[in-house]
């Protein structure tokens, strides 16, 4: 998380690939760097346009969609990099395959409260005291992102400690499991998020809290089940698959063993190893370039 955006001179992604190109029809798009600020043309063989790109989100083990600055607003680059194909593509959801004009062709505006969303998932800081300012955002998710303006907890822990043991910092592990999914749902989209929006199919299911909270474990109120069971904020994702089975197995008996209050439920009775490859199935979203796992626990083969 703490790569999730990077000022585009920094982005690694750039840095390493000297020019990177794209076409639809007429319109050719690229992105050149020279050891500046990387430059975004679009060109119709007719008309151009070129801007130097300010940001870069995502971390580029997916794919990184970039930013520039237009007539004193942000505009979010037609095409963004994929890890997959190791080439540029159009931004998902962002495809216009026969656009009106150059414009249209070449970027989306962003409007002042989308990017207020943006950056405050994307960087830390963005907004302070109610004023949004980019320009000073720390880029990437750091500490203070979750667990609030620092400067207090630090002046805290200088103190002697007294009984009531204040760190004068919020703790997300303290949450309440409904709180806890909420609050990663912040940036990763919340249950209600999800079901106000209507969305359905592979747009609901990249949605990860919505999609736990949907699961058969989480109507049975297990307190246990929240995002931070199985991941540790702190520490890189883990993608060896059987590395969550004793996550799994300590709510889940094996077959052969009663359950119990502390665990409920029975596992699978074909096999105790490998639980998430066939009970949380990964899905490809085509226009992402990648598969992503679906967070509903359920029986397998079952679709989104």
């Amino acid at each position: 998380m703490a790569r999730t955006a990077s000022k585009a001179e920094g982005s690694d992604i750039l840095r390493t690939h000297d020019r990177l190109t794209f076409k639809n029809g007429d319109y050719s798009y690229e992105i050149v760097s020279n050891g500046g600020r990387p430059l975004y043309a679009v060109t119709n063989g007719t008309q151009s346009a070129s801007f130097p790109l300010t940001w870069a989100f995502g971390v580029g083990n997916v794919g990184q969609s970039f930013l520039f600055e237009r007539d004193g607003a942000f505009q979010e680059a037609r095409v963004s990099y994929f890890d997959l194909t190791r080439a540029l593509d159009f931004t998902p959801a962002r495809a216009v395959t026969s656009p009106r004009d150059l414009d249209e062709a070449m970027a989306r505006r962003v409007g002042d409260a989308e990017a207020r969303r943006c950056f405050g998932c994307h960087t830390t800081a963005s907004t302070a005291d109610g004023t949004f300012d980019p320009s000073r955002a720390t880029p990437g998710v750091t500490c203070e992102a979750c667990h609030g303006p620092g400067r207090a907890h630090v002046a805290a822990m200088k103190q002697p400690r007294t009984e009531d043991r204040s760190t004068a910092i919020l703790n997300p592990a303290k949450l309440r499991p409904e709180e806890s999914v909420d609050f990663c749902g912040a940036c990763h989209a919340t249950f209600f998020d999800i079901a106000l929006s209507g969305d359905r199919g592979i747009p609901a299911m990249r949605s990860q809290p919505y999609r736990l909270r949907s699961s058969r474990c989480w109507t049975a109120a297990d307190a246990r089940l929240t995002c931070i069971a199985c991941h540790n904020p702190h520490r890189p994702l883990v993608k060896d698959a059987r590395s969550y089975d004793t996550r799994c197995l300590s709510c889940h008996v094996t077959a052969d063993v009663s359950p119990t209050a502390d665990r409920p439920g029975r596992s699978c009775p074909v096999r105790t190893s490998d639980c998430v490859s066939c009970h949380m199935p990964k899905f490809d979203v085509p226009d992402m370039h990648h598969e992503f796992t679906d967070h509903l626990i359920a029986r397998p083969l079952r679709a989104p």
